[in-house]
């Protein structure tokens, strides 16, 4: 018995080119690949840096707040409704460096995969109010306690002096008598 069905002498050709269609279309994919890898870097060296620079300069920055300037505001204000008004907002300050820490602290994990390149499950509510809650306390620390306590330090150059000498004392480097 014969096949009379005539052979499709391009389905050979076909299929080689359906192949190649395929093949192109993963190409231009792969093309996408070094715009997408330049954003991923960014990524890693933001997260890396961030983790870097909250530990070493905000945690910092709030502790010596709590530590120098807060109790010496305190110290040199008016007894009455500017000593209780300082002793208020630096307690408002106080509060929002808490919070603040404990939010960095529940991105801490996610940003740390970041850094090495791996998958998260980054919060990026938390990261988006991380960066509002402290765009604001900033802005509030400024517009009000700093002026405040400029105008209370300055009454009395001395204990604009002593803030100063004691922010220098903890940031100067301890000096070996024996080198």
């Amino acid at each position: 018995m014969s096949d009379n069905t005539p052979i499709d002498t391009d389905a050979p050709l076909t299929n080689f080119n359906n192949c190649h269609v395929g093949i192109v279309r993963r190409l231009k994919a792969l093309d996408e690949l070094p715009a997408l890898l330049e954003p991923a870097a960014r990524a890693r060296q933001i997260a890396e840096q961030s983790l870097e620079f909250f530990r070493e300069a905000i945690f910092e920055h709030h502790l010596e707040e709590e530590r120098e300037l807060f109790p010496a505001v305190i110290a040199s204000a008016q007894t009455g409704d500017e000593l209780q008004r300082v002793k208020a907002l630096a307690q408002r300050l106080t509060d929002e460096h808490r919070a603040i820490e404990k939010l960095w602290k529940s991105l801490e994990k996610g940003l740390k995969q970041v850094a090495k390149g791996h998958g998260t499950e980054l919060d990026i509510s938390d990261l988006h109010r991380l960066v509002t809650e402290y765009q604001a306390h900033a802005h509030f620390e400024e517009t009000e306690f700093l002026p405040l306590s400029e105008k209370i330090l300055g009454r009395n150059s001395n204990h604009m002096a002593a803030l100063g000498l004691s922010l220098h004392m903890r940031h100067a480097k301890p000096v070996n008598a024996y080198i």
